[in-house]
């Protein structure tokens, strides 16, 4: 693929565009990478990243197509990520010109020899893969355009050649990014990175140790269905009811509503063939009840699955709740017992699958922190087990040593994250520095503006009232009023409790505690319809987050602390005041 564009990370290409960056870097210069991913699979965009010798990578944007469309998980080509990303580089005081190199998320030319050694691979009830033109993850008409895509870029930037790719393998940037950014980047002990996917360019599970800033893989099990993603995927979307990318959170969620038990659960001995736990940490498709390394979609199941689950449900009963915009608008199929016990028995035997993965990780690489990333990490109830799972008992049977699991999971531990990855290994093979710790959680946006608040509550779904604002001091006054309101009303209660004998203490508590329950919803309400604003509002741009945990932490202990004051000095008031009872019971405030 050389010839239209697209050169792998061990071409002379790539070698020479990576010692050229590194003589720039070398010089103190400030060097621009973008990561590219571009149309045909899902969670197509834009990242560029900021590289000098000094301090390594840095997110300028990272830029979801989504974010711009509004089509979940799209495959289509990023145009209009990649117009805010240069309008970004141009508000820097660059160009398209200062962009040293153009990286991709995935290693083309291996991803496309996967593919086809595995329809060749699980042929002949394959061969049907080849008919269907669109799947969830990959569109193969939309493929057919990222073949293109050096020159559609060349025209999308107005330059007059094509622009060249450096292919870079899927989960090395996965690997790669998220160990780098993760608190272990500085141990000095065996780091493990566990890149557990849907697929990858080459396999699913990619098994990796990083030590003293190098990393080697370890493992890769160069199959495309003997996939985590693609059990959880299948099962949790014909069983569901929802599409593929927009059932698997959902159905983690059914699952704590069943029976998770796995002495009591009815399915769950059952299921658990269809996982076949090999030697060194090895797991395979049973495929003599799962059919859908050969039609995921019409027959996912043989009928030994289809005696554990029942039919599966087909394509044309499966619904996409993320394109339904009005919550109203979600009809969910009706949560009965079998279903949800179904949906735990699930999640166990993927649960079991991760710890036989990670329990042979840990025990060869001498590990006691892991790096867990790749669209499986999404799982937090799983990534919860881990740490259940291998605990110091573990540690002390399987290493000899006092310890348990430390985990780190990246902010963007899916797809959306992997055009940051694939820039970050290019900034690593050129001698750049790990990079700066990451400061917040989210890097697909900028945060919504007061008016866009206003305009997004500015409607009969939604009944709201403006108090005040922490950030200024009259609006700590205004939130401060209202707080010592609310506690006078209650003067009359306070005399009827101290009649009845109630110590100054409990009334004290009792204040305290309403107004400090009170403050404590409001706030969980805000940074809740703050996250979700900031999901909705199409005017996320550029790289700075709404969910910087540093802000929202600052924002939540002073409004914490000004309703702490609010409540505290009118109930010390009126619990110490040296009046009767009965004038407290007489008092009403005006």
């Amino acid at each position: 693929m050389a010839r239209i564009g697209f050169h792998r990370i061990d071409s002379e290409f790539a070698r020479l565009k990576i010692d050229s960056i590194r003589e720039r870097l070398q010089r103190g210069e400030t060097v621009y990478v973008v990561g590219f991913a571009a149309s045909g699979t899902h969670n197509t965009g834009v990242a560029l990243i900021e590289i000098t010798q000094a301090g390594g990578p840095r997110i300028v944007v990272n830029n979801e197509e989504e974010r711009f469309s509004g089509e979940k998980h799209t495959t289509e080509y990023p145009r209009r990520s990649i117009d805010a990303m240069v309008a970004k580089l141009r508000e820097i005081g660059r160009d398209v010109s200062d962009i040293a190199a153009v990286v991709t998320t995935w290693d083309y030319p291996v991803l496309l020899a996967t593919l086809v050694r595995t329809v060749l691979e699980e042929a002949p009830g394959s061969f049907g893969l080849l008919l269907k033109p669109v799947t969830p993850a990959i569109d193969r008409r939309r493929m057919d355009q990222m073949r293109r895509t050096p020159r559609l870029l060349a025209k999308q930037l107005g330059l007059a050649e094509n622009v060249p790719l450096i292919c870079m393998p899927h989960h090395d940037n996965h690997a790669w990014f998220s160990f780098a950014a993760s608190p272990f980047a500085d141990s000095k002990e065996p780091v493990a990175i566990a890149v557990i996917d849907g697929t990858g360019d080459q396999g699913s599970v990619s098994l990796y140790v990083a030590k003293d800033g190098a990393m080697r893989q370890l493992y890769c099990n160069d199959s495309v269905f003997d996939s985590l993603g693609a059990f959880y995927s299948v099962i949790s979307s014909t069983q569901g009811g929802w599409t593929w990318l927009s059932s698997e959170g959902r159905y983690m969620g059914a699952a704590a509503w069943g029976d998770m038990n796995r002495t009591t659960n009815p399915y769950y001995a059952r299921l658990k063939q269809v996982l076949h736990f090999g030697s060194e940490g090895e797991v395979r498709l049973n495929r003599a009840m799962g059919n859908w390394c050969c039609d995921p979609y019409d027959k996912p199941y043989h009928p030994a699955l289809i005696e554990v689950l029942g039919e599966p449900l087909k394509p044309e009963q499966l619904w996409n709740p993320d394109a339904v915009l009005r919550v109203e608008d979600i009809e969910h199929r009706p949560d009965t017992k079998d279903r949800l016990d179904r949906a735990a028995a699930t999640q166990l035997v993927f649960e079991d699958a991760l710890i036989h993965i990670v329990d042979h990780l840990l025990r060869v690489t001498g590990a006691g922190r892991l790096v867990l990333t790749g669209g499986v990490a999404l799982n937090a109830l799983g990534n919860m087990r881990l740490l259940e799972h291998f605990d110091e008992a573990w540690f002390a049977a399987a290493q000899q040593r006092k310890a348990r699991l430390h985990l780190w999971v990246p902010p963007v531990p899916g797809d959306p994250g992997v055009p940051i990855g694939a820039a970050w290994l290019l900034a690593q093979m050129a001698g750049a520095p790990l990079g700066g710790p990451l400061t917040h959680a989210f890097y697909c946006g900028t945060p919504p503006t007061a008016g866009d608040i206003a305009t997004a509550l500015d409607t009969k779904d939604v009944a709201s009232q403006r108090v005040g604002e922490v950030s200024t001091p009259d609006g700590r006054d205004t939130i401060a009023d209202l707080m010592a309101y609310m506690v006078a009303q209650r003067t009359n209660e306070m005399g009827v409790r101290m009649a009845l004998g109630a110590q100054r203490g409990h009334v004290l508590g009792l204040v305290l505690g309403r107004g400090m329950t009170l403050t404590l919803i409001g706030m969980t309400v805000g940074v809740s319809a703050a996250l979700a604003l900031t999901r909705l509002m199409r005017s996320l741009l550029f790289g700075v987050s709404p969910t910087n945990p540093v802000i929202l932490t600052g924002v939540s202990v002073l409004l914490i602390v000004v309703a702490l004051m609010a409540c505290l000095i009118p109930a010390r008031r009126a619990a110490s005041a040296p009046i009767p009872p009965q004038t407290t019971t007489a008092y009403s405030p005006s």
